[in-house]
């Protein structure tokens, strides 16, 4: 009746547990009941506020903001990855001068928080006459931030591993590159995975600040969508719609890696044969 960490709930818990449960629902369906009657009573749900969206050139604007996103993301993406595991490798070094620089630049990007690495990586530039595109002025921003924190990913992930399986790989011989590249990665991918997933999720989000330096994302786009006065300012219904495409998004991510970790799961994992026992004395005398 006991799970490792944890007393199972008894009677009374599970009648407490169910009514927190019930409170908890109506509280939330409460509170979107109220949000959709406050939409309703400012108007927000009128025709007129709509009725823009159906518009061709609209979806085509609406689009191309998201194709910006997309874009700024992925490059964000690839090179955020290479970041991060070329300084987890850093950082897992024996040789200090390797490892003592690779802490330091994580724990500073880690610290400075990503609008001003957006600001400084587009308008420090300006300053001194260079012109930067603002898609690799926030494709800048986004690889220095996420790419730090993946870099703790991996780092956590590999340690995560019990240190006995370096010990025997270091023990027939391997180098320390062919143990990180054999034996550690392929075990700690499937525990760092969800965390990798998250943390582009969160990068891809984070494409939306890219609307301070007039980025033509997503976010950018609905804006100036939403500030049309002929249609009554749809702020609102245009940031909905906006929403529900981030929410979109960010589902098939978080299906992908679900559907890939379930793979990884299914995949064959080899082992070593069983060797039969060897007759010891004891056994030798118990024949006798």
């Amino acid at each position: 009746m006991t799970s490792v960490l944890y007393d199972l709930p008894g009677p009374k818990a599970r009648r407490r547990n169910a009514i927190l449960g019930v409170v908890s629902t109506i509280g939330i369906v409460a509170l979107v009941a109220f949000v959709i009657w406050r939409f309703n009573e400012t108007g927000q749900f009128e025709a007129r506020k709509w009725e823009q969206l159906q518009y061709a050139s609209v979806q085509r604007e609406l689009l191309a903001g998201l194709w910006a996103t997309l874009k700024a993301a992925g490059l964000a993406t690839v090179l955020a990855l290479l970041f991060g595991a070329v300084f987890a490798s850093a950082r897992l070094s024996d040789k200090w001068l390797l490892r003592t620089p690779a802490t330091f630049v994580v724990e500073l990007f880690r610290a400075i928080p990503l609008l001003i690495l957006i600001f400084f990586g587009y308008y420090v530039p300006l300053q001194y006459g260079w012109s930067i595109d603002k898609l690799w002025a926030l494709v800048i921003g986004l690889t220095l931030y996420n790419g730090s924190v993946l870099a703790e990913i991996f780092r956590a992930g590999i340690n995560a591993v019990p240190y006995g399986q370096s010990e025997g790989a270091y023990a027939i011989g391997m180098r320390k590159n062919q143990v990180l590249r054999l034996i550690l990665l392929p075990q700690a991918f499937r525990s760092m995975l969800p965390a990798i997933v998250s943390q582009l999720v969160v990068l891809l989000k984070d494409t939306a600040l890219g609307f301070i330096i007039t980025y033509p994302e997503l976010l950018f786009v609905g804006k100036q969508v939403g500030g049309r006065l002929s249609f009554g300012l749809p702020y609102v219904p245009t940031y909905l719609v906006v929403a529900a495409i981030y929410i979109s998004i960010c589902g098939l991510l978080s299906f992908f890696a679900w559907w890939l970790q379930r793979r990884l799961g299914r995949m064959p994992r080899t082992a070593a044969k069983v060797m039969p026992a060897q007759d010891t004395g004891a056994d030798a005398a118990r024949m006798v």
